[in-house]
């Protein structure tokens, strides 16, 4: 995405209103439903959010899983997030641009979707879920970004790239994947220590994607 097009981010200071944290934060409905209450949403050009910490950027961060096994990747050198290059993630997302609120439904539903379909194929949702909230202050980077992470469950190990930026595919157990945790981006290590540690897949459905608006079953 061009650093001259317009994202979706919310006040920082709202995101400290209703519960700042660090590190991976479980969802739950009330909290959920203030951080994606699109009353706060607005849209501002990426190249002033990326460097303003009074903003944070919200960026689906959705997990592919089939039973225990979750799909892992490393970013290539295609990725528009030099920041990133050649670390292994689970996560796939992206930016929601001014543009995803312009068709049906709402811009962040629409932005999610979009990016599983530029980003990689894959086979029949069985149930997708909001599992959880990710934000590292540690970081300027991490500062200006705040991560929704969303479990999407497949009926089958099948997911394929569409594009260079994800390469060295595959599905692993999360304990196999934790104990090569270094070569992780600092985001999925966060998912991993929480699906590691505590049953983070039990949460109630959500319905944010399915079959009909992601459309990039096989």
């Amino acid at each position: 995405m061009p650093t001259d097009e317009r994202v979706l981010a919310i006040p920082t200071v709202h995101f400290q209103a209703i519960g700042a944290f660090q590190g991976f934060r479980p969802a739950d409905a009330a909290y959920s439903e203030a951080i994606l209450d699109p009353r706060h949403f607005g849209f501002h050009r990426r190249k002033e959010v990326e460097i303003d910490p009074a903003f944070k950027q919200l960026i689906p961060y959705v997990i592919l899983c089939c039973g225990e096994r979750v799909f892992h990747y490393r970013r290539g050198a295609a990725g528009t997030e030099k920041r990133l290059l050649a670390m292994r993630s689970i996560g796939i997302g992206g930016h929601i641009s001014e543009e995803d609120a312009s068709d049906d439904g709402d811009a962040y539903t629409n932005g999610m979707a979009r990016e599983l379909r530029e980003e990689v194929t894959f086979g029949a949702i069985v149930r997708e879920s909001l599992i959880g909230f990710i934000n590292d202050d540690r970081t300027f980077v991490g500062s200006v970004h705040l991560g929704v992470v969303h479990r999407l469950e497949l009926e089958v190990e099948a997911v394929t790239a569409n594009e260079a930026a994800i390469a060295d595919t595959g599905f692993a157990k999360v304990a196999e994947l934790w104990a090569e945790r270094e070569q992780f981006e600092t985001w999925s290590q966060f998912v991993l220590e929480a699906l590691r540690t505590r049953d983070r897949f039990n949460v109630p459905a959500t319905g944010f994607l399915t079959a009909e608006n992601a459309e990039n079953v096989e």
